[in-house]
């Protein structure tokens, strides 16, 4: 397999409904202190589909974050990229040989290349659904490792002990009607629907000049359930960011729900390509029987099919209806929007440096979670 490889301006990444591999989003990291990189690449598609002859190459591009580990060493971060997403069969000889052409474009000191793989998973298959049609997940993570490494040279893909981004997601179709959109919903979100307008709740668009509510409401929420706090720069460099001199801009919406004009929930929306992505949302503990949350997510999914979206990203859940999970609840309150369950490979690490990566991982382990 050969892989041609040219660094890009950022502006000239092509537009994507992956929010993290736009011109946007390295915008917002840059803002946040992280080098942003974009890359065209070029391959035969026989070389990376199966059933197929043809020869003609498939043009692609990609992101990479340079995220500093120290003074000297870096690593390169690939946030749901590429979005380019070979048969399973080809998939870790491709990564082996991206990876192996990318060296020349990283700094010296960079320890390796961690890709966010938003690919399908391998272990998405009826074979791995029990007698209730849930799903058991992946196997142990060397049977994942000898998979992706079956056809590479190196045998160097490694599973990351945790994922950066969340691997499993529910999309919801937004190519129905609003009221086929509905139906699809369980009841009981339905109803909560209606119970956030009997309540008087109403949703607004607020502005940066209200980002200060919407710290409130978040610091609430990170402290309730004993999340990490971002400091209000960081959602800042989000609302602030729009990438609109590039090619693959996008919106962002602060929505606020309110409950006699005193807000009580909140959450940022984001368009890009055809897809609308809930990415952040906060709530009070006030008010919490008015059903504020039922209330944002229906307007979110309204306004994202306003705007001509097929698909609406609920972004993270657990992988299944565990209620052990941390992300049960999550999972409990997405999936009543009626929208599809989507698991996703996660994060695959090819280190270029072994006894850094050894150090990177072991420090890793004490700092586990989804930073965005």
């Amino acid at each position: 397999m050969t892989i041609d490889v040219e660094k890009k301006e950022i502006r000239a990444v092509a537009l994507t409904p992956i929010v993290q591999q736009t011109a946007f989003w390295a915008e917002v990291k840059a803002n946040q202190g992280i080098t942003p990189f974009a890359f065209d690449f070029k391959v035969k598609k026989n070389e990376v589909f199966v059933n197929t002859e043809e020869r003609s190459s498939t043009d692609a591009d990609f992101l990479i974050l340079q995220q500093a580990l120290n003074n000297e060493h870096t690593i390169a971060y690939v946030p749901y990229g590429p979005e380019l997403e070979p048969s399973e069969e080809m998939q870790g000889e491709f990564l082996e040989e991206l990876s192996e052409t990318l060296r020349s474009f990283l700094p010296k000191h960079c320890i390796g290349i961690r890709y966010d793989l938003a690919w399908q998973s391998h272990w998405d298959t009826k074979e791995y659904y029990d007698e209730n049609k849930l799903w058991t997940g992946p196997p142990e993570k060397k049977y994942q490792e000898f998979r992706l490494n079956y056809n590479t040279q190196n045998w160097n893909l490694h599973r990351a002990n945790s994922d950066i981004l969340p691997s499993n997601t529910i999309y919801i179709d937004l190519t129905a009607d609003e009221k086929q959109i509905l139906a699809r919903m369980k009841p009981k979100t339905r109803y909560n629907i209606l119970l956030s307008a009997r309540k008087g709740v109403t949703v607004r668009q607020a502005g940066m000049d209200e980002l200060n509510v919407w710290y409130k409401l978040y610091s609430e929420t990170a402290q309730r359930n004993k999340l990490f706090l971002n400091d209000i720069d960081y959602f800042k460099t989000v609302l602030n960011a729009q990438a609109e001199d590039s090619l693959s801009p996008a919106t962002v919406e602060l929505l606020m729900a309110e409950k006699d004009g005193e807000p009580i929930a909140a959450i940022f929306l984001i368009i890009s390509g055809n897809r609308g992505t809930y990415l952040y949302g906060a709530s009070s503990s006030k008010h919490r029987n008015c059903m504020p949350t039922y209330a944002l997510q229906w307007e979110a999914i309204r306004r994202a099919k306003a705007r001509g979206c097929l698909q609406y990203d609920m972004f993270g859940v657990s992988p299944g209806p565990d209620t052990s999970h941390p992300m049960y609840g999550l999972y409990k309150f997405k999936s009543g929007f009626g929208g599809e369950l989507f698991h996703q490979m996660g994060c695959w690490d090819y280190p270029f440096d072994d006894d850094r990566y050894k150090l990177f991982i072991a420090a890793e382990m004490h700092s586990q979670g989804y930073h965005l």
